[in-house]
């Protein structure tokens, strides 16, 4: 099937992201945010690279800068009125069609990582769900022990070894990175489900099809995030560093999910003691010294040793003083003597 070449959504991207960057730029240092609240564009706040994996910073804050005005007016408000639309049972019924379209996809990653057992419930997923639940509308096999998998190509290419490389911020559907937006146009272009009614409808056709398929899921998956960004955005001083941290933190915890190579580092072992620091602001301090000890400590007579010990009657501490114990063994004067005669008592220090 010839897929249909991203040089055809040319030109409607551009129609879009022109207008978006003339309003950008009379925006100056400031982007106006929801509720006429003014804060610092990303590209404003560019202090230098400071992170080794985000080897492009300086033009990723700017296309973050251009996404945000996007999302504030365009994304935003078509999210916003698809929510107060569409009562949150078709929501849910449109969610659901799309994430089992997406099983093929997932099935097939699967497969190329080995995850047999994953591959198998992704299958059986898509064949309960596509009869069982009206096409997919209705997630019936959850219910029946058939949890959703993850499995996308960035995920193969990083279980054979392959780095996530540098991190990128891409014009409308965010921040990514080179390996999992490589990951990305495979899946979208690979999908077994389009490849497989390839001989059935024409490359437009299947085209429009998945354009239409990603283009719903996005404002679906705005809608459900509309509040989880705004807070984002409101609780961080630097929107485009913290997004950064969170978006890596996600894919990383992914990842390691699956047993994946991540980027995150190794946390220091909690069984491991720490070595011990110097005071802060003092030099270093001086070995401490030995507890003093009296210079001749008194000796005890062995003789008197051995009779105090053979005639003791010793019983457990906090042992209730009617249950005492078993008549206490007597202590060979002999062996007490032999032990004791040289001891040199201290008093502890």
């Amino acid at each position: 099937m010839a897929a249909q070449s991203p040089a055809s959504y040319i030109p409607a991207m551009r129609a879009i992201l022109l207008p978006l960057l003339l309003l950008l730029g009379a925006c100056g240092d400031t982007l106006v945010v929801r509720g006429g609240v003014e804060a610092p564009s990303a590209a404003s706040q560019y202090a230098g690279a400071t992170d080794p994996g985000d080897p492009f910073e300086r033009l990723n804050r700017t296309i973050l800068d251009i996404n945000t005005v996007a999302d504030d007016n365009l994304f935003r408000p078509v999210a916003e009125t698809y929510r107060a639309l569409v009562p949150e049972f078709g929501r849910l019924r449109l969610r659901a069609f799309l994430d089992n379209l997406g099983e093929p996809l997932i099935f097939a990653n699967n497969l190329l990582q080995l995850r047999l057992e994953a591959a198998g419930t992704s299958f059986g997923r898509f064949a309960m769900n596509t009869t069982l639940g009206g096409a997919g509308l209705f997630d019936v096999a959850t219910a029946q022990g058939l949890s959703r998998q993850s499995g996308d190509f960035g995920q193969t290419m990083a279980r054979y070894g392959l780095d996530h490389g540098p991190y990128l911020m891409l014009p409308v559907t965010g921040p990514s990175n080179l390996r999992d937006a490589v990951g990305d146009a495979v899946d979208g272009f690979g999908n077994p489900l389009l490849l497989a009614l390839g001989p059935v409808f024409s490359a437009y056709t299947l085209g429009v099809l998945n354009t239409t398929r990603g283009t719903l899921g996005g404002i679906d998956l705005r809608a459900e995030n509309l509040d989880t960004l705004d807070i984002l955005r409101a609780d961080s001083l630097d929107y485009y560093a913290r997004l950064r941290s969170v978006i890596r933190q996600r894919r990383d915890a992914e990842l390691m999910a699956l047993g994946r190579p991540s980027a995150m580092e190794a946390l220091d072992d909690p069984g491991h003691s720490p070595p011990v620091l110097d005071d802060p602001g003092t030099a270093s301090a001086p070995p401490a010294a030995a507890p003093a000890r009296l210079p001749n400590p008194p000796r005890l007579p062995a003789d008197f040793v051995a009779r105090t010990l053979a005639r003791a009657n010793l019983s457990m501490p906090g042992e209730a003083t009617d249950q005492a114990l078993p008549a206490a063994s007597p202590v060979d004067g002999a062996w007490a003597r032999a032990v004791l005669s040289g001891a040199a008592l201290a008093p502890p220090p």
